[in-house]
């Protein structure tokens, strides 16, 4: 895909990987657009099963290009209008394709790579590893999502203190308040990533598809609208080749091949 974000396809797992270590993989206009190629590609290319994000090196992603900002001068509104444009495009491909995002959180994750750790529908991060949103520091606001994620995952008042006092949370308090799923021993966390995206990849794809949609929805539907989506959405599971091999095995008391 590119030198600065690495894809790597192994069976029906995708790994992205921000690869620009020396600048603690921060977010510039290139990262940003090569990270939403890289989402259009896994939201169109129905080999991949399971998309995982990830960082090289020590640090996850400390968020936009803070040097973009600064040689951008009085034209720092255009610029950050044009970065954070393009990466809500890799946001909202990521939110709603029909497939699974794991996440792996090898280190601090701040700003703008916080909302993308946070993004995943199962988020591991290594014990060592903080979460900042880091944007009141620098007078701006959140972007990547940060501001419809957080309130969802912790509450308003958490999501408030966090936003406003820029308040470093360490990974045990992460799991704790439901800001990731887990905390992962450093020793043992790409053991856990692997095992994770592997089960993730075996899993049935469409069903879980199917439920981010169910997910992202139910915010903003009442319940009556609600329910109807879900009848909807079973049946359509249900009379899929999922719902058929999932049935099959139950009764013949064996394990799905939803991958086949």
């Amino acid at each position: 895909m590119s030198d600065i974000l690495l894809f790597e396809q192994e069976g029906g797992i995708a790994t992205l990987t921000f690869n620009t270590p020396d600048r603690g993989n921060s977010i510039d206009l290139d990262m940003a657009k090569a990270l939403a190629a890289a989402a259009i590609r896994c939201d169109q290319d129905a080999t991949i099963r399971c998309v995982v994000l990830t960082g090289a090196g020590r640090m996850f992603c400390v968020g936009g290009d803070i040097g973009l900002m600064q040689r951008a001068a009085d034209a720092a509104g255009t610029a950050l209008s044009e970065l954070a444009g393009t990466l809500h495009m890799a946001v909202s491909y990521f939110a709603r394709m029909a497939k699974p995002l794991l996440v792996l959180v090898n280190g601090p994750a701040a700003g703008a790579g916080m909302s993308l750790a946070i993004l995943g529908d199962i988020v591991l991060a290594k014990k060592s590893a903080h979460f900042t949103t880091a944007y009141g520091a620098i007078g701006l606001t959140p972007d990547g999502g940060g501001s419809w994620l957080l309130p969802r995952l912790v509450g308003l008042r958490r999501a408030q203190e966090l936003i406003f006092t820029n308040r470093r949370v360490a990974a045990p308090e992460a799991e704790s308040i439901g800001l990731i799923t887990r905390a992962i021993d450093d020793d043992m966390f790409a053991q856990e990533g692997a095992k994770m995206a592997a089960q993730l990849s075996a899993a049935a794809t469409g069903a879980i598809g199917a439920a981010r949609v169910q997910l992202l929805e139910a915010y903003g539907a009442g319940l009556e609208v609600q329910l109807e989506r879900e009848m909807r959405s079973i049946a359509r599971a249900a009379g899929g080749a999922e719902g058929r091999e999932g049935l099959a095995a139950f009764l013949a008391k064996r394990k799905p091949d939803f991958a086949g």
